[in-house]
């Protein structure tokens, strides 16, 4: 690095663009790939970085690797490893709490090495809730260390966690803009890193081996939020409890020419689950859709409510289901629970701007924030990540929206397994796609398609699978934050930050530094995406190496570890979010158990990445 840089235009626009770019993350006003997006169109017309290499992003190794790991990840999961793996769970644990939560921590741990981490827990949340449920142990504690051990075992191979996989991608732009006479920084080879992931996991599952029963201490109220979703469940939780009654509205009756959603506002109403009108019986009817003289309700309430209601609307209450009794089967229908993930396209909008009854046949029967339970005027209820939601509808329709990935299925419901008798094609495949990565020269972009095309052929998933598991808004961010990270580079503007750092801590040890630059980095994730943290901090660390001495490879790595040190906020961390609803979690459980595991994952890092990386 020269000595002496002075602040340049350039530098302040790429500045100015970073600052705007943390700010809309943090803020929220923006989705955050249309800000990814706006990025490198100001990129572009700044001429920060050449056009040439303006969307080198998108054919990137991170984002094809990427792409193909989640393809391969849907895969194993069409084929019924999951399943598989509760099976096993249970079967070795016996129903001992240590045990359980153990083997789901170590499960999940090493699967984490080799499928992308948010997949993962959206992916096992309901494997967990079933182990649950048929143990009886308090889900409590066992989702949140089950993320958290997600997050400390994405660190072992560079496939499964988006800033490992973007790194070599930053150390290769890195390399074009190395000062004079400086050595070319080597990439990380596929399980490069293990030495220090290993360490990282085996930490992780110590700390919550010792320490998970005073982290997480019984709270005999929130040990009743189990995940078995029994009748009983869903009264004490939110209030949703009786039975479910058929209505015939009468000539008289004032809900005659009444819609669905007027006829939910009136006092006293029950919750409507189903309408018949004329021949046409259907389950969540659509809020506009009228009521007219003859028309059947299915209703759930309790039954002196339902018939004080019925009384004054003038209708004909009929217990036994004459009209419903097929739609509401419990192999068919029933009630379940679903988390919104950080990723999905329902956040913002209110429950009644989704029109689940009208486009998916679904009905929304009250959404858990936190403490909050909210039953009344659900549909003016603008949802947030962590969001849980109570829904009644088809087990057919459920499955099929969920396949949107718009939210994540926390109940266990009746559903076909997908493709067992392709689940050695999965693993055969996967086990070609490690090797080729492990013991070849090929790319990794290449020996994950090569995983991800032969899952295709072998008919594991279909084209339309494959398109559906991928989260594009996740690649549209990667590759449209990756120029950032070059511009930085070229216009020197993680040089002059470097500069400036080293100018109050030159004559701090090594270890010192990769400290300040881990910290950093931490605080930073707590508030923008792990993409965008490291986008921000490869630069400047790997310009703080070069000016100090030190090894920019093992400074680069630190930074991309670190990202994944995000235990302590749930909104940090889509893994944390995801879990955070159906945990019943509140802000001192993150605290508790996220303050002590951060610092432990920390010095463990520090320490394992100077033992072995600091001989080479």
């Amino acid at each position: 690095m020269d000595a002496g840089l002075t602040l340049t235009t350039n530098m302040a626009l790429v500045f100015a663009l970073l600052a705007f770019t943390v700010l809309m993350l943090v803020l929220e006003w923006i989705r955050a790939d249309l800000v990814a997006l706006l990025v490198i169109v100001v990129i572009g017309i700044t001429r920060l970085l050449p056009v040439d290499q303006l969307f080198d992003g998108f054919a990137g190794n991170a984002v094809i690797s990427l792409i193909a790991v989640m393809i391969m990840g849907a895969g194993l999961d069409r084929t019924g490893v999951l399943n598989k793996a509760a099976s096993f769970i249970l079967r070795l644990a016996g129903g001992v709490e240590s045990r359980v939560s153990l083997l789901v921590n170590a499960m999940v741990g090493a699967m984490s090495s080799v499928i992308q981490s948010q997949a993962l827990s959206a992916l096992f949340l309901p494997v967990v809730s079933r182990v649950s449920a048929r143990t009886g142990l308090p889900l409590k504690r066992l989702l949140l260390p089950m993320a958290c051990m997600i997050l400390c075992g994405t660190n072992t191979t560079m496939i499964s966690n988006s800033p490992l996989i973007l790194l070599n991608d930053l150390i290769v732009s890195a390399n074009r803009n190395l000062p004079p006479g400086a050595q070319t920084i080597q990439t990380f080879t596929l399980f490069a890193i293990a030495p220090v992931g290993v360490p990282l996991l085996l930490g992780g599952l110590a700390y919550f081996a010792l320490f998970t029963r005073r982290l997480l201490p019984g709270d005999e109220e929130r040990q009743k939020v189990t995940p078995g979703r029994t009748e009983t469940y869903f009264a004490e939780t939110y209030g949703i409890d009786g039975e479910v009654f058929e209505l015939t509205v009468t000539t008289d009756s004032p809900l005659v020419g009444m819609s669905v959603a007027e006829v939910e506002q009136l006092r006293g109403a029950p919750l409507i689950l189903a309408l018949k009108t004329g021949s046409e019986a259907r389950l969540a009817p659509p809020a506009d859709q009228m009521i007219w003289v003859g028309s059947v309700l299915g209703v759930l309430g309790k039954r002196e409510a339902v018939n004080d209601f019925a009384n004054v609307q003038l209708c004909h209450v009929q217990s036994r289901l004459r009209n419903f009794a097929d739609l509401f089967n419990p192999a068919r229908a029933g009630i379940s629970e679903v988390v919104i993930p950080p990723n999905s396209t329902w956040i913002k909008k209110t429950v009644g701007e989704l029109r689940l009854r009208k486009t998916y046949a679904i009905s929304v029967l009250a959404v858990n924030r936190g403490e909050q339970v909210f039953r009344e005027d659900v549909r003016q209820v603008a949802l947030r990540p962590g969001d849980t939601l109570v829904l009644h509808s088809f087990w057919r329709d459920l499955a099929q929206t969920a396949e949107s990935r718009d939210f994540v299925v926390v109940t266990d419901y009746p559903k076909e397994e997908h493709r067992p008798s392709k689940i050695w094609h999965a693993a055969m495949f996967f086990a070609i796609a490690m090797g080729l990565g492990l013991f070849t020269d090929l790319r990794l972009s290449v020996a994950m398609l090569v995983g991800a095309v032969g899952m295709l052929l072998t008919g594991v998933l279909d084209m339309d699978e494959a398109y559906g598991a991928i989260n594009w808004k996740t690649i549209f961010t990667l590759a449209c934050l990756i120029p950032l990270g070059a511009a930085m580079d070229s216009t020197g503007a993680a040089a002059w930050i470097a500069q400036e750092v080293l100018k109050y801590l030159g004559e701090w040890p090594q270890w010192g530094l990769q400290a300040v630059i881990a910290v950093l980095t931490l605080l930073v994730a707590q508030v923008v995406s792990n993409v965008g943290a490291t986008v921000m901090m490869v630069p400047m660390a790997i310009n703080v190496a070069l000016a100090s001495g030190g090894n920019p490879a093992l400074y680069a790595l630190v930074v991309a570890v670190s990202t994944s040190n995000a235990f302590i906020l749930p909104s940090a961390n889509p893994v944390i979010t995801i879990v955070s609803g159906p945990g019943g979690y509140r802000s001192r459980d993150f605290l508790r158990v996220g303050v002590p595991l951060t610092v432990l994952m920390l010095v463990i890092l520090l320490v394992s990445v100077n033992l072995w990386f600091g001989r080479t």
